[in-house]
């Protein structure tokens, strides 16, 4: 794990949506971006990086921005990890538990759910 202690630390904001999922336009991306980013701006988190999994169910965790995200950690860029909540982050109890109770503390990763 490589670890940039010199750099500023980003705070990932980030989003899923699929159809499979809901209806909801209150799930969509764009209303995701919105509330994450106002709460971010609200609580201080000044530096953020957007990502986003559109139209790709919770199930799976091969999702092309979480994994970007995952690579981001990994290359130790950052430092918190903010959702609208943890339904968006996936749908499968045992993984969601897997990334939040042990790759996000092993990480140093601070991780919301709003």
């Amino acid at each position: 794990m490589q670890h940039n202690k010199n750099s500023i630390k980003v705070t990932a904001l980030y989003a899923r949506f699929s159809r499979n999922d809901s209806d909801n336009e209150s799930d969509s991306i764009a209303n995701q971006r919105k509330i994450l980013q106002s709460y971010a701006k609200e609580k201080g988190f000044s530096c953020t990086r957007f990502y986003a999994d559109d139209g790709i169910s919770g199930t799976t965790f091969d999702r092309p921005d979480f994994q970007r995200m995952l690579t981001d950690i990994e290359n130790g860029e950052i430092e918190t990890v903010i959702v609208k909540d943890l339904s968006r982050f996936g749908r499968l109890s045992s993984m969601v538990g897997y990334y939040t109770d042990f790759y996000f503390p092993q990480n140093s990763i601070r991780r919301v759910a709003i």
